[in-house]
């Protein structure tokens, strides 16, 4: 096995996420404005879509952005969830989510803070890398090393973002270890860079994902390292 010197995060999904949620914000949103949605079908839905058209996100709305990535987004969560709204009503909805977002309140994950602290305890080099990253929720202390789509110059899948960030470090890509919740954007993008990558699934929601690790909780990293 390789030795592994440095460990990369990414940020939304795998250490973080959202108080409320982000289907909980998808459902409040949708309610402000007099639509209803399956709440219970959302979550899985809100994943695919953002795997599929990771810059629709509502997270990344803003009042010059362009309308469609925004409306292909919501087709993938729509058909996932089995519910139906028109295109103005799509754009409404996210809309009220983004005039949210500056306000969100991000938590970290239970099990983050104690895998933290064992691979502090493993003298690992330990960093992020996300396509964005507000330092919320206390994680600054814990790392060595942040890079974001802004500071690279790119996004991820480009190798260039993970590249740059195990420059940072100090590492060889060979001897950096990432951890993603989004296949194509965190695992193929850090394979093309030369790194090891884990797919996390806190939801398992993605079994059919078998080329690389797959685990459910942060805590199963250690058997990777």
């Amino acid at each position: 096995m390789k030795t592994t010197k440095a460990v990369f995060f990414d940020w939304v999904g795998t250490l973080s996420h959202p108080k409320p949620d982000r289907h909980e914000s998808v459902y409040r949103a949708a309610r402000e404005l007099g639509l209803e949605l399956p709440l219970n079908k959302l979550l899985k839905g809100i994943l695919r879509a953002d795997i599929v058209v990771p810059e629709g996100a509502p997270l990344c709305w803003h009042e010059k952005a362009h309308p469609e990535p925004f409306i292909r987004w919501w087709e993938v969560l729509l058909a996932e969830a089995g519910a139906r709204l028109s295109r103005s009503e799509m754009l409404a909805i996210t809309g009220v989510i983004g005039q949210h977002t500056v306000n969100l309140n991000w938590v970290l994950y239970e099990d983050v803070i104690p895998t933290i602290k064992q691979l502090r305890h493993r003298e690992l080099i330990l960093g992020l890398i996300s396509s964005h990253y507000l330092g919320r929720a206390g994680l600054d202390p814990f790392l060595d090393v942040v890079i974001t789509a802004e500071s690279a110059g790119v996004d991820k899948p480009d190798p260039k973002i993970f590249l740059t960030a195990v420059k940072k470090a100090g590492v060889s890509a060979a001897e950096a270890l990432y951890i993603g919740d989004q296949y194509e954007r965190d695992v193929v993008g850090a394979r093309k860079a030369g790194m090891r990558a884990i797919l996390i699934d806190r939801h398992d929601l993605f079994p059919d994902i078998t080329d690389c690790p797959r685990i459910v909780n942060l805590d199963q990293v250690m058997t990777y390292l």
